[in-house]
């Protein structure tokens, strides 16, 4: 598979995009790569980028997003945080991909088992962490519950990184008059996903 180039890029369309993750997802899942010729990418993307998507996903050390999309270089956008939120330095850098740059979807990635969620789950206070976790908390408690609504109840964690998903993608339209353009006219579009650490699946959103 060669790198995506201007023309490539164009040519797809925000759906499209998104079922490039998909596949490449399913791929991932069942232990297959696209045949890819790494250092022959480095060659082809020396003089320009031409990325079809922006992830944005959690710095968790298992949700690499090339790896779980199955992606190679010049692909995809990468943009990480813990807790996969966004501020204002992350949407100016999605602007970049999708209005500067052309990307056509952005993807906004939680999963299972988060430390963020976590962490903001029992509204920890430690250093910069604590208003880290702060733009968290209000996916916490818009989360409804069962039972403790706290890091050992492994379902309302989860619950939580959902929400936190979703009020993550309705931010970057409310934050953003750019973006809200693009998605209204088309141009992009926002999906959200959680991925599965016990096995490897993104269930889209």
């Amino acid at each position: 598979m060669h790198a995506h180039t201007r023309q490539t890029q164009a040519q797809l369309t925000p759906a499209a995009a998104l079922a490039l993750l998909k596949e490449g997802n399913g791929r991932f899942v069942n232990n297959l790569r696209a045949n890819r010729n790494l250092l022959r990418q480095v060659n082809e993307t020396s003089d320009g980028q031409f990325p079809f998507a922006v992830v944005l996903s959690c710095i968790d050390s298992r949700v690499s997003a090339e790896l779980v999309f199955d992606q190679g270089l010049g692909d995809i956008f990468s943009v990480r945080i813990a807790g996969n939120f966004v501020n204002d330095d992350i949407l100016g850098s999605m602007e970049f991909a999708c209005k500067v740059s052309g990307s056509k979807l952005i993807m906004v990635l939680g999963h299972t088992r988060c430390g963020a969620i976590k962490g903001a789950c029992d509204d920890v206070q430690l250093g910069y962490i604590t208003a880290m976790l702060g733009k968290i908390r209000p996916a916490v408690l818009a989360t409804p519950c069962e039972g403790e609504r706290s890091s050992k109840n492994e379902p309302f964690v989860d619950a939580v990184a959902l929400t936190n998903v979703q009020a993550t993608m309705k931010h970057i339209t409310e934050r953003s008059p750019i973006l809200e353009k693009m998605v209204t006219s088309g141009e992009i579009a926002i999906a959200g996903g959680v991925y599965d650490v016990q096995n490897g699946t993104v269930e889209f959103i």
